[in-house]
Order: C-alpha cells, then structure tokens, then sequence
C-alpha cells in the first residue's frame, strides 16, 4: 500500500466505518448518505471489482469466486478460516483503494459525502485521516457468536443450509461456532475499542435515528 500516495487524496468527504459484526456499520451508513444526499458504500462494496481480480494478486478475494463445491468453503478449521479472514482483509484495503481513486475524481461526486462500511485497518485510517472521518461501532462479541444464523440475508441463510447438508450437521454447526468465536474474539473487540478513534456502542434501545444524531454529532457533520 502506497501511503504517501493515499495521503494526496483529499479525504475530508469520506467517512469511514469500521467495527464488529451486528454493530450496525452497514445500517449507519445507509442511513447518513441517505440523510445528507451523499454515497453509501455498503459492506462488501469491494465486490463489484471480483469479477475482474487476478487470482494470483487476489488469491483469498478469489477463493470464494472460483470455489466449484461449497460445502469445502464450511469444513475449513477454524485456524484455516481465520487465516483466510486476515487476509482476504489486507486484500480488500488494496481494491476498497482502487474503488475510492476512480470514485473520488467524478465531476458527478464533488461535494457528495461518502460514508463507507470498510476493511481497511487502523494502522492505514491513522495514516491518511483524523478521528472525525472514523467511525467505531461494537457490539458485544457473543452476539455475532450466537446470533449469526438468526440473520435473513441470503448469505447466511445459504451457510446455514450447507451445514445441515453435511453428514454430520451438528459437528458442522460446532466448527462454524467455534470459527466465530476465533473472528469475533475479545482480543479482535479490544483492538478496535483501543484504536484511538471515536465509538459508538450498540444499544438495543437507541432508535435508527438517534444513532444517525449520534454518529453525527462525533463526527462533526453539520446537519
């Protein structure tokens, strides 16, 4: 990653999310680029480029595209699916780069706020912008633990109906439970919540719009 290069680009329209799961990254981010006719780029933006990544630089981004039999995409180890996590990760801040570069130049976007779901890493956020252009969001790591099938979206739910295909589905569902618990791990939690960054904490009770007020009043945007 070329920083130096990063740092040329005027990011003072970007706000970046970042944070655990079930936090409500993607939900805030809709919802400000809604409210203040901005973009929104949404979790797994970085997908819209997959078709066209080479295998051989984006091996762990391509993994899942080439995959001809997914029932090999659940039986990984944990150690083998958080290693992936890590690195499909890295993977991403480089292409979450190429979007922004073609993004940030259009005639169409000048002046647009640009509120992104993100991958890229502190370290990288520290380097290239301040504390009022990132967002930390978390929620307790049990929740993603014992809460990720209960989830409608396709993805999931797709997961979910692999497991029970196996020939041992319980055992499937007690790996998958145990590779959550490796990603959404107390040491992961803490790294974020130490970063250096503002936070908002997930609160059943705070409403939609109440957190959009929130995140906007720590973020300095002026409604």
């Amino acid at each position: 990653m070329d920083i130096e290069k990063l740092k040329k680009y005027d990011w003072s329209r970007v706000y970046f999310v970042i944070g655990t799961s079930y936090a409500g990254k993607s939900t805030i981010v809709k919802n400000l680029a809604k409210k203040h006719n901005g973009i929104a780029l949404e979790e797994n933006y970085h997908d819209a480029k997959l078709p066209e990544l080479d295998s051989k630089e984006f091996p762990n981004l391509c993994y899942t595209r080439d995959l001809q039999d997914w029932h090999e995409f659940i039986r990984r180890t944990p150690d083998e699916y958080y290693n992936w996590i890590q690195n499909v990760k890295k993977e991403c801040e480089i292409v979450e780069f190429q979007i922004l570069e073609e993004l940030l130049p259009k005639p169409e976007n000048q002046g647009k706020l640009i509120f992104i779901d993100t991958n890229i890493c502190v370290e990288t956020l520290h380097q290239i912008t301040d504390d009022k252009h990132v967002l930390v969001m978390l929620s307790d790591p049990q929740i993603s633990i014992t809460r990720f099938f209960d989830r409608p979206d396709a993805e999931k739910q797709f997961l979910y109906k692999l497991m029970l295909e196996e020939p041992d589905p319980q055992a499937a569902l007690d790996n998958y439970r145990e590779i959550l618990t490796r990603i959404c791990s107390k040491e992961s939690y803490d790294e974020l919540e130490k970063a250096g960054f503002p936070i908002i904490y997930r609160d059943e009770n705070r409403s939609e719009e109440d957190t959009v007020c929130l995140a906007e009043k720590i973020l300095g945007i002026v409604v």
